[in-house]
């Protein structure tokens, strides 16, 4: 009986070579399809590792990002300034309207309790009893006179007082709105860095594997600034800071964003200018390509959120971005956008 089952088993489970044949190839088919599913579309074939070209046209345009954010800040900030200029001035109205209001309203009593004292039967009585009548009545004209001009000028502080509260209040809400602006600005330009940095270790990683030189180190120049005016002056003064660090918002010493120097190099022949490449752009005469002279402020880009302070043979001194150091670089081959002159 086993005998039997076994061999009616052994003749129903054997399967002919094609038969395995078939079943192998649909095992092996499910699992291809399976794999397929699995895997996203498009990765099949893995993308190609980008360039060292295309990484470092990444870290460009993300600095070019940077520069931008950082002028927008150094904007927002002179904007801070404003509002809080106008805040402290709306506060020192107040005040002065509040002390001013005090006194007047002193005065005012002082007419009342007099009016009220020499008012009445008692003004009457002063009048049938004057030697001089009109005298009398000039003195109580004059009286009311006074009383009437004290409530106006009381009327006229409050509503001084109204509006420089209304000031306040303004310039205060001006503030928080900027300085929530600026904290945007500042943790974007943050964002971005810690992706530039990512980048720049691939970009460099890379360039070390492929490369002896991964790139070019700046050196200090000792380049020679004709002329006597201010503007040379300032552009000589900028050469000194070579090699000191490009850093986010700075003015010096140790340290500069592009605007930064240029504010810091025509402080030192006494001429003020603001930390911000916008209002800098506004700060002078604008110049041709044509007439540019040492110590002329050279700006890059439709925003103008870089600038840099022109030496002469086409070439300037500036704070490039973060990663980099003041140096000198040619203008050519950058988007320029024009000229200002500070002074001669």
């Amino acid at each position: 009986m086993v005998k039997r089952l076994r061999e009616r088993t052994g003749r129903h489970a054997r399967p002919s070579v094609r038969g395995r044949r078939s079943r192998l190839l649909g095992v092996v088919s499910l699992t291809v399809a399976a794999t397929l599913l699995a895997v996203p579309v498009g990765s099949a074939a893995a993308d190609p590792k980008p360039s060292l070209q295309d990484l470092a046209d990444q870290v460009e345009k993300m600095h070019t990002e940077i520069e931008t954010l950082a002028e927008q800040y150094n904007g927002q900030r002179e904007k801070l300034k404003t509002a809080r200029k106008a805040a402290d001035a709306a506060q020192k109205t107040l005040a002065d309207s509040e002390a001013d209001l005090a006194a007047k309203r002193a005065k005012a009593v002082a007419l009342a309790q007099n009016a009220y004292i020499t008012g009445g039967l008692g003004r009457a009585l002063t009048f049938a009893s004057s030697e001089d009548p009109e005298k009398f009545l000039d003195q109580a004209a004059t009286t009311y006179a006074l009383e009437q001009q004290q409530g106006e000028e009381v009327s006229q502080l409050l509503k001084a007082m109204d509006a420089a509260e209304r000031a306040r209040a303004g310039a205060k809400a001006r503030i928080d709105e900027v300085e929530k602006l600026v904290s945007d600005i500042d943790a974007k330009r943050d964002k971005i860095t810690k992706l530039v940095t990512k980048v720049e270790s691939n970009l460099f990683r890379r360039a070390l594997g492929e490369a002896d030189r991964p790139g070019t180190r700046a050196t200090r120049v000792n380049l020679p600034v004709p002329g006597d005016g201010k503007a040379a002056a300032a552009a000589r003064w900028a050469l000194t800071q070579q090699l000191k660090p490009y850093v986010w918002g700075a003015e010096g010493p140790s340290s500069y964003d592009c605007s930064g120097l240029v504010m810091a190099a025509y402080r030192q022949v006494g001429i003020s200018l603001p930390h911000y490449t916008g209002s800098q752009w506004t700060s002078g005469r604008h110049i041709d390509r044509s007439e540019l002279r040492p110590g002329d402020l050279v700006f890059f880009y439709s925003d103008l959120h870089h600038v840099g302070i022109y030496l002469g043979g086409g070439m300037m001194v500036h704070a490039p971005r973060t990663g980099d150091v003041v140096r000198i670089a040619a203008i050519e081959g950058r988007p320029y956008a024009g000229a200002v002159r500070i002074a001669d």
